[in-house]
């Protein structure tokens, strides 16, 4: 783990070198200085109803197993951002699922199931945006070639969870065979939660939820659009609607580097890099690089923080409970 923390730090550095490389930071200061304060409002209100629909979302994935309350959903989804964000190496992306089997009668391991398929939908969507809006701008070879590739992968999953749980007893014949190889403890633990990973993914199987998850899912990513379209008119900068869908595919693809806590540099950069499609100057950029950053993570802090007396968590705990019995 030290050697993955070391690891990020050091891309960090190197995209916050090429990201401030050959800008004068006065100049930066100075358009920091003209962002109007009525429209950052309105972004962090934009931003709070993507928090919102996320955690609404996540709600529909685990509805086959349990219904649970909105407001726990949205505090466990509010602290587990914040973790995602502040704690390196992904360790993060545990806390979710370590939280909401705290407070319902999920499984752990379930719960991570229904992070797998939000990861599925989130990418489908992402891919889907980013197939309408390649053709209408003059994006660079390797977007082109990375969209690509990421589809494939996120269609790739789609299949094998798709063939877990409409084959699930030819799925887990070849998955009980392969354990056999393992010693009778380690065996049984391990297909008990394969099993709970397996139920994580039932809402797949509900064409209703299906779709209704489609629709979510394009309306996060929406919302997500028109804030950094709001962020970018706040800084005065007339550029069109279509360089906040590139940024947002750019910015995902950035963050999803392993670098330091708070994703700082890869979001810099990347934020630099897709602005400069649209012949924006680098410090220009930048400055709304900082800007667009400190006030995604200010969120993030402020509902985590809120919400973290009410989900208290440690590392060592959640990794006991994947170690021990992977479920509570």
């Amino acid at each position: 783990m030290n050697k993955k923390i070391i690891f990020g730090v050091l891309i960090s550095i190197i995209l916050v070198y090429l990201s401030i490389r050959g800008i004068r930071f006065q100049d930066v200061v100075n358009h920091l200085k003209h962002v109007q304060l009525s429209y950052v409002i309105i972004f962090l209100l934009l931003i709070t109803i993507m928090q919102y629909v996320r955690s609404y979302r996540w709600g529909v994935i685990l509805q086959p197993m349990e219904k649970i309350d909105q407001l726990s959903l949205f505090s466990v989804t509010s602290v587990g951002f914040l973790a995602i964000a502040a704690i390196p190496a992904r360790i993060g992306e545990l806390a979710r699922p370590y939280l909401i089997s705290k407070k319902s009668s999920v499984k752990m391991s379930s719960a991570m199931g229904t992070i797998i398929i939000e990861r599925i939908f989130d990418s489908f969507t992402i891919l889907l945006i980013a197939a309408i809006v390649i053709p209408m701008t003059n994006l660079p070879p390797w977007m082109i070639t990375s969209s690509i590739i990421f589809f494939l992968i996120a269609l790739a999953l789609f299949c094998f969870v798709l063939f877990l749980i409409l084959r699930r007893e030819s799925a887990l014949k070849f998955i009980n065979a392969v354990l056999t190889k393992l010693p009778g403890k380690l065996a049984h633990k391990a297909d008990e939660m394969i099993h709970h990973f397996i139920d994580g993914f039932q809402v797949v199987t509900n064409i209703n939820l299906l779709l209704y998850l489609i629709v979510l899912s394009f309306l996060i990513w929406f919302v997500d659009v028109v804030a950094i379209y709001i962020l970018l008119f706040s800084f005065g900068f007339t550029l069109p609607v279509i360089a906040s869908f590139v940024l947002m595919i750019i910015l995902i693809v950035g963050i999803a580097i392993p670098t330091a806590p708070g994703f700082i540099g890869n979001w810099h950069f990347a934020c630099v890099l897709g602005l400069s499609l649209f012949g924006l100057p680098k410090a220009e950029a930048l400055s709304f690089a900082v800007v667009y950053h400190f006030l995604s993570m200010a969120v993030l802090v402020a509902f985590g923080a809120a919400f973290l007396p009410f989900n208290k968590f440690s590392i060592s705990d959640m990794k006991n409970q994947i170690n021990n019995r992977g479920d509570h």
